[in-house]
């Protein structure tokens, strides 16, 4: 594969979260590993040990102890943690080895001037929230939905809705109101929490309308609390309470109802866009492990760190950051456009918050460096010691751009992971080098397997990405599926007993993982499997080339298909012959004759998810007749108009393929 790009220094078995460890391993279990690949196959193969031994290092804070580690290790139905209970809020506010005057909080946006929280100012607001909850008669396992920005407010929601054993759901104020109502109308949550609207760069978005929908489209709803974020002097909806309201001052003492170990804590939702969204549903004890064994050990995070991710409150990265405290970790906060006045805000966030650990998307990442842009030089970045990126596979000159402009001494680290399990399950450590448009590892305690088409464990080759061992962090169920058909058809359907993830992955022989696209997007070109995320590195690297998208429509009669190519160009660019034969030079050149498409079209826009993840399946199916609103639902996209394009080019090939040919 590629380069190696950083190596681990001499000393890092001393200096990180993971070397203290192994010594805990050695000193309170009597084990000792010779190197990483050691130490993953054990946590892979003695589940019961390694899960105890996160829950012992990490001195989780439990009512009742576990009668076991896990009962039968069969997927799905594992029973974690049988006869613990705990909660998850009381062991994210312990915030180890912080003080109380220490910020834990620091929180960044367009809308407001920045906010800082203490660790016992965070307690605080969570105590008179859980209190204003409380008399709004919220108890364990009432829904309580936030339609609110990544603002402290939502985070201090989270943790005093958890508090009390109820259960969180969030969706991000850009989402419309049909998107919303998918998703709350299938979990009927008691309270809504929403803000009037956000700025986005210096465009003011006002929500009043989507909120006033949202509310007479929940009739679950019996009070809505309204944050004024756009206009603090603005009055609360009708018939709503102020914020101030529910965090009025009392003296009721901040308590935590102790849960069961896989009590629900908070519903996520696939992204929806075909179909309704999947309400996936966490638990208290499967996500706080999850996340102290991610953050602690992969991400290297403790009290001295400042962590941000670039997320919204409707991706599971906003879940994944705000468990850092658990861990000792500082989290920044950032509500607004990335791009606002340019690509350098976050770098510039990142100076003045003094950030530790800047995690991001691959598409940000590849757009900075599209734009030639330079991040050491127009910020001090001397605090960051770790770069993150998520959300698509990052190609080798991905990677390359971090070390040339950001930092050679950082640590990045590719993850992959998703909604499904909250977290990443291939991602980096501090214990192994970063090579080159590589994922360093497969987590600990992740089985990743790569299985070819007849189910046999491949390496060095591209196979379905599968976990074939459970993990805590897998979902307690979906919302309103009693009987588990739902949840066993999405993830153990075609390999029984085995997580199907519905992605390609190749692992080498040395443990390093590339993942190259979704397997239900795959292109299969005369029996060759190719990925699309190899395909869009090479396209999206021309300077011409802004966007792009790639279908594979397979021939009925079992032919090679048609390859189909939509780019987005820069501005004021067309799309002519030399251009066409520019990219199919590139593209033969760089992977092979096979990937070279049938045809290239332009398009104005590239559909998305809310979240950047594009839509191949979505545009397959409008091209092979699908109607639009059957194909993808409009309110989970970022611009649901750019599917119109595509439709019309579907229209236009039918038409076309409908006139008689001359014999």
């Amino acid at each position: 594969m590629g380069d190696v790009l950083w190596t681990p220094p001499a000393d890092v078995l001393q200096r990180s979260r993971i070397g203290n460890y192994l010594r805990w391993l050695r000193e309170h279990r009597g084990l000792d590993f010779a190197d990483y690949d050691a130490l993953w196959r054990w946590s892979v193969e003695d589940l019961a040990a390694f899960w105890r031994s996160i829950w012992d290092h990490f001195e989780v804070v439990a009512h009742t102890p576990p009668t076991a580690t896990l009962t039968d290790p069969a997927m799905p139905g594992t029973r974690w943690f049988p006869g613990a209970t705990l909660n998850y809020a009381e062991n994210v506010l312990r915030m180890p080895g912080r003080a109380d005057d220490d910020p834990v909080v620091i929180a960044h946006g367009q809308t407001r001037a920045p906010v800082t929280l203490t660790a016992a100012q965070l307690r605080e607001q969570v105590r008179r929230v859980a209190a204003g909850l409380r008399r709004l008669g919220v108890v364990a396992g009432d829904r309580v939905a936030a339609y609110a920005p990544n603002i402290p407010e939502t985070y201090v929601l989270l943790l005093a809705t958890s508090s009390l054993g109820a259960i969180f759901s969030s969706c991000a104020p850009e989402f419309g109101t049909r998107s919303v109502t998918d998703r709350w109308q299938q979990i009927e949550p008691k309270v809504l929490v929403a803000v009037d609207g956000y700025r986005y760069g210096d465009k003011p978005v006002d929500r009043r309308g989507e909120v006033a929908a949202i509310r007479a489209a929940l009739p679950s709803l019996e009070h809505t609390v309204g944050i004024a974020y756009l206009d603090p002097a603005g009055a609360p909806p009708e018939g709503a309470l102020g914020w101030d309201e529910l965090a009025a001052a009392t003296d009721e003492p901040l308590t935590f109802t102790p849960v069961p170990f896989d009590h629900p804590l908070y519903v996520l939702y696939s992204s929806g866009t075909t179909g309704l969204p999947k309400p996936i549903v966490h638990g208290h004890g499967g996500i706080l492990l999850e996340h102290l064994k991610m953050l602690a050990l992969h991400h290297d995070l403790g009290p001295a760190d400042r962590f941000f991710w670039f997320t919204t409150t409707g991706w599971m990265m906003w879940n994944f950051l705000v468990s850092a405290p658990a861990v000792g970790a500082t989290i920044v906060l950032f509500d607004g456009n990335p791009g606002h006045p340019d690509l350098g805000a976050l770098w510039r966030l990142a100076e003045e918050t003094r950030t530790t650990y800047f995690g991001t998307s691959a598409p940000f990442l590849l757009a900075c460096r599209k734009a030639g842009l330079v991040p050491r030089e127009i910020a001090d970045l001397a605090a960051l010691r770790g770069v993150g990126s998520t959300g698509a596979p990052l190609p080798a000159e991905g990677f390359t751009w971090v070390y040339e402009t950001v930092g050679e001494r950082l640590q990045l680290q590719s993850l992959s992971g998703g909604t499904d399990v909250c977290t990443g399950f291939v991602g980096g450590v501090p214990l192994l080098p970063v090579y080159a448009g590589e994922i360093t590892c497969r987590a600990l305690g992740a089985r990743v397997e790569a299985r070819s088409a007849d189910g046999t464990p491949v390496i060095g080759e591209l196979g379905e990405l599968v976990i074939t061992a459970p993990m805590p962090s897998m979902p307690v169920g979906f919302w309103n599926d009693p009987d588990g058909r739902r949840y066993r058809e999405a993830y153990f359907e075609v390999y029984p007993g085995v997580w199907r993830h519905g992605d390609w992955i190749t692992i080498n022989d040395r443990g390093g993982c590339v993942i190259t696209g979704r397997s239900d997007a795959t292109l299969n070109r005369g029996g060759v499997r190719l990925g699309t995320a190899e395909f869009y590195s090479v396209v999206e690297g021309l300077d011409e080339v802004v966007d792009s998208v790639v279908v594979h429509l397979e021939d009925d009669e079992g032919g090679a298909g048609e390859l189909l190519l939509f780019v987005v160009l820069a501005e004021g660019l067309e799309l002519d012959d030399a251009l066409r034969r520019k990219i199919c030079r590139e593209l033969r050149t760089a992977l092979s004759p096979r990937h070279v498409p049938d045809e290239i079209h332009q398009v104005r826009a590239v559909p998305r998810t809310l979240s950047a993840k594009k839509l191949e399946v979505p545009v397959k199916k409008i091209l092979t007749g699908t109607p639009v609103d059957s194909a993808a639902a409009k309110g989970a996209l970022v611009n649901p108009e750019s599917l119109t394009a595509f439709a019309t080019f579907a229209q236009r090939r039918a038409s076309d393929h409908d006139t008689p040919t001359p014999a």
